[in-house]
């Protein structure tokens, strides 16, 4: 009987380490990048999104590790640890810049969003058309009112006299000139459809 069969599937050969390709990359070997774009771009993805947590921002940041491991290439030291913790390293702290800059730049626009509505001037135009507005109306409403109580809402909210002075200028009863007083303001109360 023969031999048990172990496997008859040959290894797949692995080809270079990354070490030794990291090593032919800082001489310039650009099919060495290749490859090791191959065997460390998944662990670098993998990592920067458990980091970032945003799709498109994993691969940007990623594709940003991969590019300065070609231009750091020469500062690599197989003696100092192994290529992909070196590729991992340079990838986590690549990602937690991108987290903490994204959180900066919300803070940054929250804080002028905020500083702009709390410091926002009203409207100018608005604000001047509105007052034209108004005093267009109180005008109207004004007219609506009788001679005797218009004269008295003249004097009284207008030029700031008091009931008693009222009736001293007009010479009638205080009585009198707070009755016209009431009547006058319901009247423009009704006329400019204030609700009390």
């Amino acid at each position: 009987m023969d031999e048990p069969v172990r496997s008859r599937i040959a290894p797949v050969p692995s080809g270079p380490s990354a070490e030794d390709l990291l090593v032919r990359v800082a001489k310039g070997d650009e099919r060495a990048f290749e490859q090791l774009y191959d065997k460390l771009a998944g662990p670098v993805l993998g990592l920067v999104r458990r980091v970032v947590r945003d799709g498109a921002q994993s691969e940007e940041v990623a594709q940003e590790v991969l590019v300065e491991l070609w231009k750091t290439a020469t500062r690599y030291s197989p003696d100092k640890g192994s290529a992909l913790n070196w590729a991992l390293t340079l990838a986590h702290r690549r990602a937690v810049d991108r987290v903490r800059s994204a959180r900066a730049s919300t803070d940054r626009e929250q804080k002028a969003t905020f500083e702009a509505a709390r410091n926002r001037p009203f409207d100018e135009v608005a604000e001047a058309v509105t007052s034209r507005w108004e005093r267009s109306q109180v005008r109207k409403c004004l007219s609506n009112l009788t001679e005797l109580q218009r004269e008295s809402v003249l004097l009284a909210y207008y030029q700031g006299y008091t009931y008693r002075e009222v009736a001293e200028v007009l010479s009638t009863p205080q009585g009198t000139i707070k009755t016209r007083l009431r009547d006058g303001l319901i009247r423009l109360r009704d006329c400019l459809g204030v609700t009390a």
